[in-house]
């Protein structure tokens, strides 16, 4: 009596079915991949901002209790002397990737309007305006709302608020 032996080994349609799958998996990754980049650039955003408030309270402390004067002193002498000293970096975590911007420094900017209305991240990451990117905004005498905007304060206290590429804006004060 004969007995039939099987062959070992996988069929076509296994092997389809498993690179399918793989194909899948692999989709799904490269799809949620840029989604992840932008929460860690934005949470790498939202401590930059937590440490320009520590700075703020040494700039504060040393002078005091005075807030930088203008526009010139945040991105000038503050800047240089409480937030880039020795050989630290205070950079925006996108970098200069736009070919409107080639700083990748973060800079102070006073902001008049004191609502949301005006403000939104205008694509500058993707390349097409570099309006707001590595933009602080700061408001002297201000300090943050409930919704992100900001409400009349005292002259000690500053609002910094920065639009998030993921949408939405955070705000912090001193």
């Amino acid at each position: 009596m004969k007995v039939k032996q099987s062959e070992k080994g996988f069929t076509i349609i296994e092997v389809v079915l498993v690179l399918a799958i793989a194909g899948l998996i692999f989709m799904m990754v490269f799809i949620a991949l840029p989604a992840l980049q932008r929460s860690q650039r934005d949470t790498q955003r939202k401590n930059d901002l937590s440490r320009a408030i520590t700075a703020i309270a040494n700039y504060s402390s040393s002078n005091r209790g005075l807030l930088p004067t203008d526009q010139a002193a945040w991105n000038g002498s503050f800047m240089s002397q409480y937030l880039t000293t020795a050989n630290d970096t205070f950079i925006d975590p996108a970098g200069a990737n736009t070919s409107n911007r080639s700083a990748t420094t973060y800079l102070f900017q006073d902001y008049e309007d004191k609502s949301l209305a005006n403000f939104s991240f205008s694509d500058s990451v993707k390349g097409t305006d570099a309006a707001t990117q590595n933009v602080i905004y700061y408001s002297v005498g201000y300090t943050c709302g409930t919704s992100g905007d900001v409400a009349s304060a005292g002259t000690r206290k500053v609002a910094l608020r920065m639009v998030l590429e993921g949408g939405g804006v955070v705000c912090q004060n001193n």
